[in-house]
């Protein structure tokens, strides 16, 4: 099965890192390469996941800095062993040939771009199916407006002209008409609305996200169950993250900032009470470069109310964290479309801070369910190679089987 992994922001460091660690991954035999992903721990074994050498990356960028000037600067960075360039230049050109400009936003004229670009993409390399992952900068938080709560009312204002969505949501309504998941890494609007919710079950395709979890959240829902289940009582727990890099210039924009923060917020409300208070700063430090450092500070009580506090430091390198997971939800999503699943994949909570479809944080419990779910998942045959359609809105794509849209609601945004 040849899957593609369409990247949205492909040439950031996120996707840069993911590009390299693939080309790497597949030159590589050794499993120290693959510490970071989850997917290739022994609980996956069996379970039908496509081979890392079966994806081919293409994407859509703003950017013009090519992928191999950006390695470079990884491996400057200490991201990227400086070894790998030699190895995975030839890879990164031919990727990077495959990456188109992206949108800012819009409406149906745009996401016939995306598609054209997605449909040329499938066809010229013979996918199977294509993955499609947002891991842009983070949007500025958008409203969900009467237009939003149904995929009726959302295609009467495309198809007046009107401009109803943001870039994140755009880019979601190109994969989910075309059939194909759509996973977002980023805290954005995405797929995060009714109206896309019921487009993804009336295309039969699936979708995930949001805020890939990789430094802080990841910390906060691990100690989640320690409190818990020790009957500890959390009164407080504050956050301040320093970082650099692109993520860092853009969320020193506090209309960017907005969507992070109510993210990483949501997952201590949500498992300690909505009165226990969780504030979070992000500060952007620009010598930082690709590294970033958590402070927390946990308040709690114990017996008898005696109060104790509990301090944390987290410093991590998030391209790094981030890419293998992204590589991750690709292999599952692909997974779990090829099982006939529809909607929201709950299942992938353990990788976002913000999860659609669930309300459950704590990240021993999630791992515990995305095991289950994956061993419990058959390995059908691939699905013959799609024949053209002239579906209205589709622009050429084939829907799967055509389902009645199911009860049921994405989160909305933050």
């Amino acid at each position: 099965m040849t899957v593609g992994l369409w990247l949205i922001g492909a040439r950031g460091s996120i996707g840069t890192t993911v590009s390299a660690g693939l080309a790497l991954l597949s030159a590589e035999a050794g499993a120290a390469a693959r510490v970071g992903m989850v997917s290739e721990l022994a609980e996956f074994e069996g379970v039908g996941l496509a081979p890392l050498r079966d994806f081919v990356i293409g994407g859509h960028d703003l950017a013009e800095l090519p992928l191999k000037g950006r390695a470079e600067e990884l491996v400057q960075a200490g991201v990227l062993p400086a070894f790998a360039l030699g190895l995975v230049r030839p890879d990164l050109e031919a990727i990077d040939a495959r990456v188109r400009p992206g949108v800012r936003g819009g409406g149906r004229a745009e996401i016939e771009q995306i598609q054209r670009d997605l449909r040329s993409f499938r066809y010229q390399h013979g996918l199977d199916t294509v993955v499609v992952v947002n891991i842009a900068s983070t949007e500025p938080v958008s409203p969900v407006l009467p237009v939003h709560e149904s995929l009726a009312a959302l295609d009467r204002a495309l198809d007046a002209g009107s401009e109803p969505l943001p870039a994140s949501a755009v880019y979601a309504y190109a994969a989910l008409d075309a059939a194909l998941p759509y996973i977002d890494f980023t805290p954005s609007m995405g797929a995060a609305i009714p109206a896309l919710d019921e487009l993804a079950r009336a295309r039969g395709t699936v979708y995930a996200g949001r805020d890939g979890k990789t430094g802080e959240t990841l910390v906060k829902t691990a100690l989640a169950s320690m409190f818990g289940s020790r009957n500890l009582r959390v009164t407080s727990w504050s956050g301040l993250n320093l970082l650099g890099g692109g993520d860092g210039r853009a969320l020193a924009d506090p209309a960017r900032a907005e969507a992070k923060l109510a993210s990483k917020a949501r997952s201590v409300h949500e498992t300690f009470g909505a009165d226990v208070s969780a504030p979070v700063h992000i500060d952007y430090v620009e010598d930082m470069g690709e590294w970033k450092t958590a402070w927390n500070q946990v308040r709690f009580t114990g017996f008898l109310g005696t109060p104790m506090t509990m301090q944390i430091t987290w410093q991590g390198c998030d391209s790094a964290l981030a890419a293998p997971l992204v590589i991750d939800l690709a292999r599952f999503a692909v997974l779990a479309h090829r099982n006939g699943r529809v909607g929201v994949l709950d299942e992938l909570a353990f990788f976002f801070k913000d999860p659609l479809g669930s309300t459950e944080h704590r990240l021993d419990h999630q791992f515990r369910r995305l095991v289950t779910w994956a061993q419990n998942l058959a390995d059908p045959a691939p699905a013959p190679a799609p024949a053209e359609t002239s579906g209205a809105g589709n622009v050429g794509w084939p829907g799967r089987t055509m389902r009645n849209h199911q009860a049921g609601r994405a989160k909305g945004s933050a």
